[in-house]
């Protein structure tokens, strides 16, 4: 059963993350930016690439930012 609830529940943040790097409206959902930051470096690489090529113009979120802030990582 626990095993079972592991799995359930990371395969909702998963798809939560999925969907924030992938379709969301605005890379500014602060649970989006919340899941991308805490995941693990290729993860977090992946997805902020994904973002960049999504919101090329815009301000990276938390996590997604390098240099001084204004420049996409």
């Amino acid at each position: 059963m626990t095993l079972a609830f592991a799995v359930v529940v990371t395969l909702f943040i998963g798809k939560r993350w999925y969907d924030y790097v992938s379709s969301a409206s605005s890379p500014y959902d602060e649970v989006g930016i919340e899941l991308n930051s805490r995941a693990p470096g290729p993860i977090n690489r992946w997805g902020c690439a994904k973002l960049q090529e999504r919101f090329a113009r815009a301000t990276p979120p938390y996590g997604c930012s390098a240099g001084n802030g204004r420049q996409w990582k």
